[in-house]
Protein backbone atom coordinates (compact mmCIF):
# COMPACT_ATOMS: atom_id res chain seq x y z
CA UNK A 1 0.00 0.00 0.00
CA UNK A 2 1.51 3.16 -1.29
CA UNK A 3 1.81 5.98 1.62
CA UNK A 4 -0.90 8.79 -0.09
CA UNK A 5 -0.59 12.78 0.33
CA UNK A 6 -3.47 14.97 -0.78
CA UNK A 7 -2.19 18.28 -2.76
CA UNK A 8 -4.94 20.76 -2.49
CA UNK A 9 -3.30 23.79 -4.73
CA UNK A 10 -4.07 27.68 -4.70
CA UNK A 11 -7.77 27.23 -3.72
CA UNK A 12 -7.46 31.00 -3.08
CA UNK A 13 -10.19 34.04 -3.32
CA UNK A 14 -8.86 35.19 -7.20
CA UNK A 15 -9.21 31.61 -8.54
CA UNK A 16 -13.16 31.38 -6.48
CA UNK A 17 -15.17 31.46 -9.25
CA UNK A 18 -13.37 28.92 -11.18
CA UNK A 19 -13.39 26.17 -8.09
CA UNK A 20 -16.89 26.36 -7.32
CA UNK A 21 -17.98 22.95 -8.98
CA UNK A 22 -14.63 21.51 -7.72
CA UNK A 23 -15.29 22.68 -4.41
CA UNK A 24 -17.33 20.02 -2.86
CA UNK A 25 -15.26 17.14 -4.15
CA UNK A 26 -12.03 18.90 -2.70
CA UNK A 27 -14.41 18.81 0.60
CA UNK A 28 -14.96 14.81 0.02
CA UNK A 29 -10.99 14.17 -0.18
CA UNK A 30 -10.09 16.67 2.40
CA UNK A 31 -12.57 14.98 5.02
CA UNK A 32 -11.86 10.82 4.07
CA UNK A 33 -7.64 12.07 4.51
CA UNK A 34 -8.52 13.73 7.73
CA UNK A 35 -10.46 10.95 8.57
CA UNK A 36 -7.29 8.35 7.69
CA UNK A 37 -4.97 10.27 9.33
CA UNK A 38 -3.27 10.43 5.56
CA UNK A 39 -1.52 13.70 4.84
CA UNK A 40 -3.03 16.91 3.69
CA UNK A 41 -0.94 19.67 2.33
CA UNK A 42 -2.21 23.18 0.65
CA UNK A 43 -0.41 25.77 -1.71
CA UNK A 44 -0.71 29.28 -1.89
CA UNK A 45 0.36 31.33 -5.04
CA UNK A 46 1.55 34.92 -4.42
CA UNK A 47 3.99 37.46 -5.23
CA UNK A 48 6.52 39.69 -3.14
CA UNK A 49 6.74 42.77 -3.71
CA UNK A 50 10.50 42.19 -5.32
CA UNK A 51 8.80 39.87 -7.98
CA UNK A 52 6.33 42.71 -8.90
CA UNK A 53 9.45 45.67 -8.98
CA UNK A 54 10.90 45.72 -12.46
CA UNK A 55 13.28 44.22 -13.55
CA UNK A 56 10.69 41.59 -13.43
CA UNK A 57 12.92 37.88 -12.28
CA UNK A 58 9.55 35.70 -12.37
CA UNK A 59 8.97 34.54 -15.12
CA UNK A 60 5.24 34.46 -13.99
CA UNK A 61 5.12 38.26 -13.29
CA UNK A 62 6.81 38.68 -16.89
CA UNK A 63 3.93 36.51 -18.59
CA UNK A 64 0.59 38.22 -16.65
CA UNK A 65 2.34 41.70 -15.67
CA UNK A 66 2.51 42.95 -12.21
CA UNK A 67 -1.35 44.00 -12.05
CA UNK A 68 -2.58 40.52 -13.39
CA UNK A 69 -0.16 38.88 -10.27
CA UNK A 70 -1.29 37.80 -7.33
CA UNK A 71 0.15 40.21 -5.23
CA UNK A 72 1.40 38.42 -1.58
CA UNK A 73 -1.12 39.56 1.55
CA UNK A 74 -3.71 40.32 -1.03
CA UNK A 75 -7.50 39.40 -0.32
CA UNK A 76 -6.95 37.62 -3.98
CA UNK A 77 -3.90 35.69 -2.29
CA UNK A 78 -6.02 34.51 0.73
CA UNK A 79 -7.78 31.07 1.27
CA UNK A 80 -10.93 31.02 0.42
CA UNK A 81 -13.21 30.58 3.36
CA UNK A 82 -14.24 27.19 2.79
CA UNK A 83 -10.38 25.91 2.49
CA UNK A 84 -9.45 28.28 5.40
CA UNK A 85 -11.52 26.10 7.70
CA UNK A 86 -9.56 22.88 6.37
CA UNK A 87 -6.64 23.82 6.59
CA UNK A 88 -6.07 23.36 10.65
CA UNK A 89 -2.51 22.37 10.92
CA UNK A 90 -1.90 20.98 7.56
CA UNK A 91 1.32 22.73 5.81
CA UNK A 92 0.73 25.62 3.27
CA UNK A 93 3.56 25.57 0.94
CA UNK A 94 3.87 29.19 -0.19
CA UNK A 95 4.73 29.31 -4.63
CA UNK A 96 5.28 31.70 -6.83
CA UNK A 97 5.40 29.42 -9.70
CA UNK A 98 2.59 27.45 -11.31
CA UNK A 99 5.13 24.35 -10.20
CA UNK A 100 4.84 23.46 -6.23
CA UNK A 101 8.07 22.33 -6.18
CA UNK A 102 10.08 25.08 -7.53
CA UNK A 103 11.45 27.34 -4.77
CA UNK A 104 9.54 25.23 -1.96
CA UNK A 105 9.98 22.43 0.72
CA UNK A 106 7.21 20.85 -0.82
CA UNK A 107 10.00 17.89 -2.14
CA UNK A 108 11.35 17.34 1.24
CA UNK A 109 8.14 17.22 2.96
CA UNK A 110 6.61 14.61 1.02
CA UNK A 111 10.05 13.08 1.45
CA UNK A 112 10.07 13.24 4.90
CA UNK A 113 6.67 11.72 5.20
CA UNK A 114 7.62 8.86 2.92
CA UNK A 115 5.11 9.72 0.63
CA UNK A 116 4.85 7.79 -2.32
CA UNK A 117 1.09 8.95 -4.09
CA UNK A 118 0.03 12.37 -4.28
CA UNK A 119 -3.31 13.06 -5.43
CA UNK A 120 -3.51 16.68 -6.90
CA UNK A 121 -6.82 18.73 -6.84
CA UNK A 122 -7.57 22.67 -6.95
CA UNK A 123 -7.17 25.24 -9.39
CA UNK A 124 -6.07 25.91 -12.01
CA UNK A 125 -6.40 22.37 -13.84
CA UNK A 126 -4.24 23.19 -16.65
CA UNK A 127 -1.60 25.53 -15.19
CA UNK A 128 -0.54 24.99 -11.08
CA UNK A 129 -2.23 21.38 -10.88
CA UNK A 130 -1.32 20.26 -14.39
CA UNK A 131 2.25 21.76 -13.61
CA UNK A 132 2.70 20.82 -10.45
CA UNK A 133 1.07 16.92 -10.92
CA UNK A 134 3.93 16.55 -13.94
CA UNK A 135 6.39 17.47 -11.68
CA UNK A 136 5.32 14.81 -8.99
CA UNK A 137 5.22 12.28 -11.58
CA UNK A 138 8.69 13.26 -12.90
CA UNK A 139 10.34 13.22 -9.39
CA UNK A 140 8.76 9.45 -9.46
CA UNK A 141 6.05 10.02 -7.41
CA UNK A 142 3.18 8.04 -8.65
CA UNK A 143 0.53 11.14 -9.38
CA UNK A 144 -3.25 11.10 -9.89
CA UNK A 145 -5.13 14.21 -10.88
CA UNK A 146 -8.78 13.96 -9.78
CA UNK A 147 -10.48 15.58 -12.62
CA UNK A 148 -13.90 16.66 -10.68
CA UNK A 149 -11.72 18.17 -7.63
CA UNK A 150 -9.81 20.58 -10.19
CA UNK A 151 -11.24 23.81 -11.71
CA UNK A 152 -10.22 26.70 -14.90
CA UNK A 153 -11.19 29.23 -16.49
CA UNK A 154 -13.22 27.56 -18.56
CA UNK A 155 -14.33 23.88 -19.66
CA UNK A 156 -12.11 23.49 -22.82
CA UNK A 157 -8.74 24.44 -20.70
CA UNK A 158 -9.82 22.19 -17.87
CA UNK A 159 -10.19 18.99 -20.25
CA UNK A 160 -6.56 19.68 -22.58
CA UNK A 161 -5.17 20.17 -18.55
CA UNK A 162 -6.49 16.51 -17.94
CA UNK A 163 -5.97 15.23 -21.24
CA UNK A 164 -2.75 16.22 -21.65
CA UNK A 165 -1.66 14.86 -18.03
CA UNK A 166 -3.27 11.64 -18.85
CA UNK A 167 -1.61 10.80 -22.08
CA UNK A 168 1.72 11.86 -20.74
CA UNK A 169 1.79 11.07 -17.08
CA UNK A 170 0.26 9.01 -14.82
CA UNK A 171 -3.41 8.48 -13.93
CA UNK A 172 -6.62 10.98 -14.05
CA UNK A 173 -9.72 9.84 -12.08
CA UNK A 174 -12.71 11.12 -10.50
CA UNK A 175 -13.18 11.54 -6.69
CA UNK A 176 -15.17 8.32 -5.78
CA UNK A 177 -12.83 6.49 -8.26
CA UNK A 178 -9.82 7.68 -5.85
CA UNK A 179 -11.81 7.47 -2.61
CA UNK A 180 -12.70 3.71 -3.76
CA UNK A 181 -9.52 2.86 -4.91
CA UNK A 182 -7.89 3.91 -1.74
CA UNK A 183 -10.58 2.54 0.06
CA UNK A 184 -9.54 -1.33 -1.38
CA UNK A 185 -6.21 -1.06 -0.44
CA UNK A 186 -6.89 -0.84 3.62
CA UNK A 187 -9.47 -3.78 2.63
Amino acid sequence: MAKTALLIVDMQNVFASMATTATPHINELHSSFEKTSRPIFFTQHGHTKEDLTPPYKNQLVRRWGPDGSIRKGSKDAELVPEMKKLVKDFPIIAKNTYDAFINTNLASLLEERNIERILVCGVLTDCCCDTTARSAFNRGFETWLISDACGSANKKQHEAGLSGFGFACDNVMTTSEALSKLQKEKA
